[in-house]
């Protein structure tokens, strides 16, 4: 593998060349560019938000800001999970007449994505600063808990790309998972919301939440982003620093998991394609 990862940083320009062609794609011809990028998740979180806070009455100052920041990250996983079950197929001429590094297709829509979410996190700090958010040092963190996420990003779409090429049915359970994912995940709702709920066993709890690197990582942005909040019914948990280092470690198993899965199928994907 790590001769594989050598071979990977000598292509690194087809790398950010493939990253720069993918990021022109999508906004050719446009005219707010990448503001369009931003638009389905703002409209979704303004829907979310009139639903939460008007009509349901969820008592949390600022609701937008926290459903915001947990919305951004998944918005980078889905995106980087959707499109890399494409990455493949979609270069399917250039893998069939060409020699470089499988990976890199994988990578670079991951990579893409991730240009999406800085971009977007940068807008997302304009905001908290203009509701008058105040400035945290916990904020420092962000490259920490953004760069775990990245790993993960990765691990996943380098198990999904190559499965893709052998089951066209990936694509489809891809997407049937992240919409369920969607609901399973605390993204809509509070991580405090789950552990106060008498309805989940006290044994599944952890395992749902503190021991699933993507709910836990959600979770971080919000703790490291926002202040702590508290309404008549619901109280902050304080966030427990050990379990983002435990999702560290999940992420770059992971990452390095899927990176030798692909490593291992991605000579037959010509004949495959």
């Amino acid at each position: 593998m790590i001769r594989e990862f050598a071979e990977l940083l000598r292509y690194r320009e087809l790398l950010l060349n493939l990253v720069v062609r993918d990021l022109k794609i999508r906004y050719k011809n446009s005219v707010l560019g990448f503001f369009w990028s931003l638009l389905n998740p703002l409209l979704q979180v303004a829907t979310i938000t009139i639903v939460f806070k008007i009509i349901l009455k969820l008592g949390v100052d600022n609701y937008s800001a926290y459903l915001l920041c947990a919305f951004l990250p998944w918005t980078f996983f889905q995106m980087s999970v959707a499109d890399s079950a494409m990455s493949v197929p979609f270069h399917g001429n250039l893998v069939k007449k060409t020699y470089f590094p499988r990976e890199i297709l994988p990578a670079s829509v991951v990579l893409s994505n991730l240009v999406h979410f800085i971009l977007a996190l940068g807008v997302f700090f304009v905001y908290l600063l203009v509701i008058g958010t105040p400035i945290r040092i916990t904020w420092l963190l962000l490259p920490v808990v953004v760069l775990i996420q990245l790993l993960l990003n990765l691990g996943i779409a380098f198990f999904v790309s190559c499965l893709s090429v052998f089951y066209n049915d990936v694509k489809y359970m891809a997407t049937v998972v992240l919409n369920l994912l969607y609901f399973a995940l605390p993204i809509m709702y509070f991580i405090e919301h789950a552990f106060s709920s008498d309805r989940i066993p006290d044994s599944l709890k952890p395992a749902l939440y503190y021991w699933n690197p993507l709910a836990l990582l959600l979770t971080a942005y919000r703790k490291i982003l926002l202040p702590p909040f508290n309404t008549a019914t619901l109280h902050d948990i304080p966030f427990n620093y050990w379990y983002l280092a435990l999702a560290g470690v999940t992420s770059l198993a992971i990452c390095l998991a899927g990176y030798a899965f692909f490593n291992s199928k991605k000579w037959r994907f010509a004949e495959q394609l």
